[in-house]
């Protein structure tokens, strides 16, 4: 395992089981500049490494102190580049981490303690710190690799070098476009989410309730509703527009009027302002969707499937007029990406079960039927589905892989890159080793750097 490979793939994993095992003896085993690494944090990666592969190589512990030591010599550059990572930009990666583990528990703070030994407070302040030099690494490596870049003629070369025999094998894959329309609510829905809306807002206003009890009762934004409307600090341009518009006109522990947006009415309150960043809470009232609703929608994908297939418009065409800009493939005339891999294609297990069932009898270039699913936004929604290419079973070539080989290509630089970063910041850093882990090999350049800290 290469070091560059090693430190593109940072560690910092949070929440893993691992760290509920028990205490170890702890002591300092490096100084990389200002930062330290501890004994117990070696042990608490190397058990993580080994609860997710199973066995792990006799060099293991040597290869993960290598990782650990180059994290930390990301961080310590950071800080002396005085790269920042703001404390509310801290909170909005843990709140969205935390969003993510409690969905996949029910939203039960019960089995996330139950599951971590520790309460969701307490858990959010033993990562915090992680958190944030884990950020400020990847922060420092993205300054680091900000302009590499590649041209095809290095593509070519990167592929040239592949032995023959080594080359990959791809399986069949696809590509797929897609045309995605959200029905509308009617009108006496949307009345009774306003009157809702301006009853909580008076209840709070003139009656004197309280607001976080009130989200967490009535606000039908999940994330933020069970924090008490919480929205955490936020820069400017985060916000949809009419809620931002509002926001940033409220003086401190104001309540807004009820402002319509593409998501609902909000009860907007400005908890604190510095700059151009906000700290609001909201409560969203949202109007429901009917059943009348989503058969209007239905079939108004119905008639635009038909102008597709009868050639009056283009597909194309149909995205910019009928797709909703909510989705990310509106911005690449319909196509989905997959995110894995940066590319349109997607190998057949990677889609969604039912554009899988549904492209299983398409043609290329045959559009379905309406199709209704869940979102993104986690709301209903119509799709409309392109079969747009198909691949059979082939050994890589540059011909029908380039977009594959190019991001292979640059990420190969990016590691020789990194590489070269690290050699030559090793040589300028003061760096202390435990004399324990001298006979690493993988190891060897870290106990060749300065021996003497800068002085202060």
């Amino acid at each position: 395992m290469r070091r560059g490979t090693l430190i593109l793939g940072l560690m910092c994993l949070m929440f893993s089981a691992a760290y509920s095992q028990g205490e170890v003896l702890d002591k300092i085993i490096a100084v990389v500049g200002g930062e330290i690494i501890l004994k117990s944090e070696l042990e608490e990666n190397v058990a993580i490494a080994k609860s997710q592969s199973g066995v792990l190589p006799d060099d293991a512990e040597c290869l993960i102190l290598n990782q650990l030591l180059s994290q930390k010599l990301l961080i310590n550059q950071a800080r002396l580049d005085s790269i920042l990572v703001l404390d509310e930009e801290v909170e909005g990666q843990m709140n969205a981490r935390f969003e993510q583990i409690l969905t996949m528990m029910n939203n039960d703070p019960k089995q996330f303690s139950d599951y971590y030994g520790m309460t969701i407070p307490e858990a959010r302040d033993k990562f915090r710190t992680d958190m944030k030099d884990q950020m400020l690494a990847q922060r420092m490596q993205q300054s680091v690799l900000t302009n590499v870049t590649i041209t095809p003629s290095e593509v070519i070369e990167f592929f040239n070098a592949i032995p023959v025999d080594s080359l990959p094998y791809f399986n069949s894959e696809v590509e797929i476009g897609e045309i995605v329309y959200y029905p509308e609510p009617n009108d006496a829905e949307k009345k009774r989410a306003k009157d809702k809306a301006l009853d909580l807002r008076d209840r709070i206003v003139n009656q004197g309730e309280n607001f976080s009890e009130l989200a967490k009762l009535h606000s039908e934004d999940g994330g933020s509703g069970r924090l008490g409307g919480d929205l955490g600090w936020q820069k400017r341009g985060q916000f949809v527009p009419e809620f931002e518009a509002t926001a940033y006109t409220l003086e401190k522990g104001e309540v807004s009027e009820v402002v319509e947006t593409e998501f609902g009415y909000h009860i907007i309150q400005l908890l604190e302002r510095l700059g151009n960043r906000i700290h609001t809470r909201h409560i969203l009232i949202q109007p429901a969707i009917t059943k009348d609703d989503m058969e209007i929608a239905r079939k108004k994908m119905e008639e635009v499937r038909e102008l597709i297939v009868s050639d009056s418009i283009s597909f194309s065409r149909a995205v910019k007029d009928y797709s909703t800009e909510k989705a990310q493939s509106y911005f690449n005339d319909g196509l989905l990406m997959n995110q894995m891999t940066g590319t349109s294609f997607f190998e057949t297990g990677e889609l969604d079960v039912d554009i899988y069932f549904t492209i299983d009898t398409m043609e290329v270039n045959d559009v379905s039927s309406p199709i209704e699913y869940i979102s993104e936004r986690r709301e209903a929604a119509f799709r409309l589905i392109k079969l747009v290419s198909i691949t059979e079973p082939h050994k890589a070539s540059i011909e029908e892989d380039y977009s594959k080989i190019k991001a292979a290509a640059i990420e190969e630089k990016k590691a020789r890159k990194t590489i070269s970063w690290v050699e030559e910041s090793i040589s300028d850093t003061f760096i202390k080793l435990d004399g324990d882990y001298a006979s690493c090999e993988a190891l060897k350049p870290w106990f060749k750097s300065k021996k003497e800290p800068d002085s202060q």
